[in-house]
């Protein structure tokens, strides 16, 4: 016999927050409001709403949007393999205390906790790398309390620590909405022009979708616009731009 049932069901939910022991992270996710004479910092809330534009785009069969999301990738993995030295350079430092003693992890006596509102895993792996930063500045604080670090050895290992994001949110940051698919430089129609004169040509892996980036989402197809001759492409980020540093 079939039992013959009407399941409503839902979306999936998942609550998400991230805490912060130190005031290096923290500004690290602020990031800077702009004001008179002073220019603006990303933070990582600004960072989180680029990639998730850049996915949205990528699934709407954007080619420079794949190509901005394989730069951020590619930045992402460097800056995993800096702070992972970092991390070690601070493990080995802490072996050199006298087994007698006994030093306990510093945190923070009233930590910061923030929800998590991401949309795509490339701000997560963000994220994640801001947690391990946000060990790093404890652990160099740490060490320079118990004579382990000089102050200059401590300064330098935090704004180490701090570069191989604010790189990493520097290059999001120059990534803005083409509006141009495949389809369209496909017919060389005049968006694509457009985005072509100002951005250069794309990698043909890329242009041709089979190369993406490992999270980039599935294409929903639309129409193609080869007539769109009164429609400019906004800008989006210059390939030849990925090797600059914050």
């Amino acid at each position: 016999m079939v039992d013959h049932y009407q399941l409503n069901l839902g979306s999936l939910r998942s609550t998400i927050t991230l805490t912060l022991h130190t005031h290096h992270a923290a500004r690290l996710w602020q990031g800077r409001a702009a004001r008179e004479g002073v220019q603006p910092i990303m933070g990582m809330a600004g960072y989180i709403s680029a990639t998730n534009l850049m996915k949205q785009a990528s699934a709407n069969d954007d080619p420079y949007a794949d190509w901005a999301m394989l730069q951020v990738e590619e930045k992402l993995t460097q800056a995993r393999s800096g702070m992972d030295t970092l991390a070690q350079q601070m493990g080995q430092l802490r072996e050199r205390l006298p087994q007698q003693i006994d030093v306990s992890d510093n945190l923070n006596i009233q930590p910061v906790t923030l929800p998590l509102f991401i949309g795509s895993q490339l701000g997560f792996l963000a994220v994640y790398l801001l947690t391990d930063y946000d060990t790093l500045v404890r652990h160099a604080l740490l060490a320079h309390h118990t004579a382990l670090l000089s102050r200059r050895e401590m300064e330098q290992c935090i704004d180490a620590g701090a570069h191989l994001l604010r790189s990493l949110f520097t290059l999001a940051q120059r990534f803005k909405l083409a509006g141009v698919t495949r389809a369209d430089m496909a017919a060389n129609n005049a968006r694509a022009r457009v985005v072509i004169e100002r951005l250069g040509e794309l990698p043909q892996d890329v242009l041709e979708g089979t190369r993406r980036s490992e999270f980039a989402p599935p294409v929903v197809k639309r129409s193609s616009s080869p007539e769109a001759e009164d429609e400019p492409a906004a800008l989006a980020l210059p390939h030849e731009e990925t090797g600059e540093e914050a």
